[in-house]
């Protein structure tokens, strides 16, 4: 592989992955960042590295990234966040015209982006998911105190930020206009009890409609605790969750990748569908050390490649240390959780911000974070969850 490949939100964990994988096959990778204290920015993989924070508005940013493509013949585009997914998305045609990459029309993309509409869609379709309720001026007078505990959610928004858990009517009518005002329309969703297990799909639909690809990854922990992002996981096989996750994606007309967030519901041990997410995920290390190389796999899509054979291994656990230590921080269920969290050996145990190999992204990425916990806006963004 001699490709010039662009990875769009190039300031995430699920940056060193793809980009070591990628690197490891000859392609010269180009970024776009948002900030140096990030892990993106660090790594050794990636050899041009372009600052966008800069630009404040999308009709600038699209300008800039047509004039990036074209100047630097970049042959392939891929998205690592949910506001570039959506950027090519909605700029799909004028952007396809300078690089190849996979996503849905915009039409596709919002629907199943949105999280009130897919759980509509999910309802209307029979696919396993929370009881949700979008809600409005109408609405918000006639909740059934049965759905509580409930969550409310906006309907687009990533990393748990504006996630927030409600008790009661009263509750929820003092906290909906402010969340609505900041992050725009809302949804109502049933808490499902805890004890059951978070269980993150990851699916390639081809051309066809034919499944190609797909990977499990189990929750052990996440931060923030009730409803965040994970911190520690395993690789497991689960065909049924897959197939439901598959056929979703047909009903909806999703070509291409995506990842699923689903739940467990202790009550029957029902996975239920929570949101699809547009790229792949944080812990996609997990995925990538169990033999399923992402990457690759989305660039020979891409290209319309001949796909490689990978053989899928179950049991390859991941760890986010910085994530880990605020997960032990905050959970009183510190001295009680499976697996150990004092057991940092284990020879199918990786680490989603360190690697020997490429140690400078865990000093900045690690910084970059420290900084974010004294920002106090983004501790409000996710103070709803810990609740």
């Amino acid at each position: 592989m001699k490709h010039k490949i662009l990875l769009l939100d190039g300031d995430g964990t699920q940056t060193l992955p793809i980009a070591e994988s990628l690197y490891k096959l000859g392609a010269c990778l180009h970024t776009f960042y948002s900030h140096k204290l990030s892990y993106g920015y660090a790594t050794k993989y990636i050899k041009y590295k372009v600052d966008i924070s800069v630009i404040k508005n999308e009709t600038d940013f699209l300008l800039f990234t047509k004039t990036y493509l074209t100047d630097n013949k970049i042959d392939i585009i891929i998205p690592l966040g949910d506001s570039s997914a959506e950027f090519l998305s909605k700029n799909k045609t004028e952007l396809s015209k300078h690089s190849k990459f996979i996503m849905p029309d915009y039409d596709v993309f919002i629907k199943a982006y949105n999280k009130g509409s897919l759980m509509s869609i999910c309802e209307e379709n029979n696919f396993p998911h929370p009881r949700t309720i979008k809600l409005n001026s109408t609405t918000i007078n006639n909740i059934d105190n049965k759905i509580f505990p409930a969550l409310i959610k906006p309907d687009i928004t990533w990393g748990a930020r504006g996630l927030t858990l409600v008790n009661n009517v009263e509750e929820l009518k003092t906290h909906y206009p402010l969340i609505k005002a900041q992050y725009g329309e809302c949804c109502l969703q049933e808490m499902i009890p805890q004890g059951g297990a978070q269980v993150e799909v990851q699916v390639l639909v081809g051309k066809n409609n034919e499944l190609l690809f797909s990977s499990v990854i189990y929750k052990y922990r996440w931060y923030p605790e009730k409803a965040g992002s994970s911190c520690c996981n395993i690789s497991v096989k689960n065909d049924e969750i897959v197939n439901i996750c598959y056929e979703l994606m047909k009903t909806l007309g999703w070509q291409g990748f995506a990842d699923f967030d689903t739940i467990e519901d202790p009550r029957n041990g029902e996975l239920k569908i929570m949101e699809l997410n547009p790229r792949v995920p944080a812990c996609v290390k997990t995925a990538v050390k169990s033999g399923i190389d992402w990457g690759n796999i989305i660039v020979d899509e891409t290209l319309d490649n001949q796909h490689k054979n990978y053989t899928y291994t179950t049991g390859k656990k991941l760890r986010h240390i910085g994530f880990e230590f605020l997960w032990f921080f905050y959970s009183k269920n510190r001295f009680r959780t499976k697996p150990n969290w004092f057991n940092f050996f284990d020879k199918n145990l990786s680490f989603q911000d360190f690697s020997w190999k490429d140690p400078l992204p865990f000093f900045y990425g690690t910084f970059g974070n420290i900084k974010k916990q004294f920002s106090s806006e983004f501790r409000k963004s996710k103070s709803g969850a810990r609740k």
